[in-house]
């Protein structure tokens, strides 16, 4: 019999685009709180549902372990946990119900449980630990077990239920020193089966890793239940001594450091590459960062490729500085430009995220994203549109305009949730306009790049495809051309103007950094 039973409600079947680009990763958020459970003294189980093909295997994981406590602890270090797809939010309801009729103590934690602890309490859950949840849980388990003899009411961070009201205590400072956290519970994970997986679909196998919590930025559409506005961030000794771990543990040919926002702090790309090249470590990465971050701080481009960055994705966004300086996103266009020349010329790769359908974007603002695209010519796209979550600026500035669909099913509906500039429909056709120009300009330069004895069967397909991608843009632009004529949605309210000016670029707000 194990006393807890760790899982969480993102399962990759249940999201078909990705399920069918098949990158998966372990909830590493999960594997963090197991691994503080177990430091207490706790024996732990993990239902891993990212690879699982329904709740039934939760069930079973029930049935099979028999604990008291079933705790869903959602990867916070997942961004599509932080927007709660619906597919993944009933699963959370049917794991509560189901590990309910098993008779344990049902306990959540997660973004979208914390936004709504109401709804995941009234679904059956016992507990709702809100934001960060590591050391609520652990005060929380000290009670439930008769070792502590506080009541429900002094723990920090706690939504539970008294008879039918629902009690929510203050919320619980966020810990400052995670170099001291016990590393992820790896072994709790079948690694081999995600080597497989990785190996099979893309012929090499990578692992994740965080070496910071929270964002001190200000872009006004990006929510934070978990950390608010604070950062705090790992020693570059530590992330280097993890890498060495799992490099002679696993032996893993990549690494994806999932922090929103990795090396802020001056000094810490370099300090990074030193003892990276110290410990010997040989793993390529990807990783997320800001343009502002990599043009003023010169040193950073060299040292993230000493470090061995593959690839680095930026938030770009938009073309246009009207939309930039209404996100309150704190960047230039010269910026996102300037970083993107810097990398690419040291031979680091560069993605770019891109945001449409934010108020006031027009037509002429997404033509300036495409023509950014174009200039830039990014190694990978990410593309989405605004998506109001609760506890942003942007949230409030719409929510008179919110239907009754507030979450996104899967990762590829792209459903305008408020009355934005152009319908749902528009949204849909320019996420396959603009992937079949970039996808057509990106392998005509790969294939430029190519000698002609290097030509290989593979190449020719990809020429053919090129040449597919531009005689289909042709109908697809015209496509897009005609839903724009289709009567806007948007119905711009007095309280949210359609550019505001930007607060000066903002800087981090440190709270803790090594």
């Amino acid at each position: 019999m194990t006393e807890i039973l760790f899982g969480q409600s993102y399962y990759l079947k249940f999201d078909p685009k990705l399920w069918q680009a098949m990158q998966p990763y372990p909830p590493l958020g999960t594997l963090y709180a197991a691994s503080a459970a177990r430091q207490q003294g706790y024996s732990v189980a993990l239902f891993d549902a990212m690879l699982a093909d329904s709740e039934a295997e939760w069930q079973a994981a029930l049935a099979q372990h028999q604990p008291r406590y079933a705790i869903i602890y959602e990867d916070s270090f997942n961004y599509l946990s932080k927007m709660c797809l619906l597919a993944m939010r009933n699963a959370a309801f049917t794991m509560i119900e189901m590990a309910k009729a098993q008779g344990c103590i049902v306990i959540l934690c997660g973004s979208d449980a914390t936004d709504h602890a109401d709804v995941y309490l009234q679904a059956g859950a016992d507990f709702v630990l809100l934001g960060e949840g590591e050391e609520t849980m652990s005060e929380l388990l000290g009670v439930l077990d008769g070792r502590s003899p506080i009541p429900y009411s002094h723990i920090l961070g706690l939504a539970y239920k008294e008879g039918a009201e629902i009690s929510q205590n203050p919320r619980r400072p966020v810990l400052s020193g995670i170099d001291d956290l016990p590393l992820p519970a790896w072994d709790l994970v079948d690694v081999e089966k995600y080597r497989r997986i990785w190996l099979e679909r893309h012929g090499y196998y990578s692992m994740n890793m965080v070496t910071t919590r929270g964002c001190p930025f200000h872009c006004n559409w990006c929510a934070k239940p978990i950390w608010g506005q604070r950062y705090n961030a790992r020693s570059p000794h530590s992330v280097a001594a993890e890498m060495r771990w799992l490099q002679d543990t696993y032996q893993p040919n990549h690494i994806w450091f999932a922090d929103d926002i990795m090396g802020l702090k001056p000094g810490w790309w370099p300090e990074f590459a030193d003892e990276v090249v110290a410990q010997g470590v040989a793993l390529p990465f990807k990783c997320l960062s800001r343009a502002d971050l990599i043009v003023r701080q010169a040193e950073n481009v060299a040292a993230l490729k000493r470090a061995g960055c593959d690839i680095i994705w930026l938030g770009a966004e938009s073309g246009s500085q009207k939309i930039l300086d209404a996100m309150e996103k704190g960047t230039t266009l010269a910026q996102i430009r300037q970083a993107s020349a810097q990398l690419q010329a040291a031979g680091i790769k560069v993605g770019f995220f891109l945001q449409f359908g934010y108020p006031g974007e027009t037509r002429a603002d997404i033509e300036k994203t495409l023509q950014l695209v174009r200039d830039c010519l990014p190694d990978d796209i990410g593309i989405s549109v605004s998506y109001p979550l609760p506890g942003t600026r942007f949230h409030e500035r719409v929510a008179a305009q919110l239907g009754p669909q507030q979450n996104w099913v899967d990762s590829a509906d792209l459903a305008m949730m408020y009355q934005g500039p152009f319908p749902t429909e528009f949204y849909r056709q320019l996420h396959t306009v603009v992937h079949k120009e970039f996808r057509a300009r990106r392998g005509w330069r790969m294939l430029q790049q190519l000698n002609w004895d290097q030509l290989r069967l593979a190449h020719l397909r990809e020429l053919a495809a090129i040449g597919y991608r531009w005689a289909t843009l042709l109908l697809a632009r015209w496509r897009l051309n005609r839903l724009a004529q289709m009567e806007p949605q948007q119905k711009l309210l007095p309280h949210m103007p359609l550019a505001q000016s930007a607060r000066p670029t903002p800087q981090p707000d440190w709270v803790s950094e090594k």
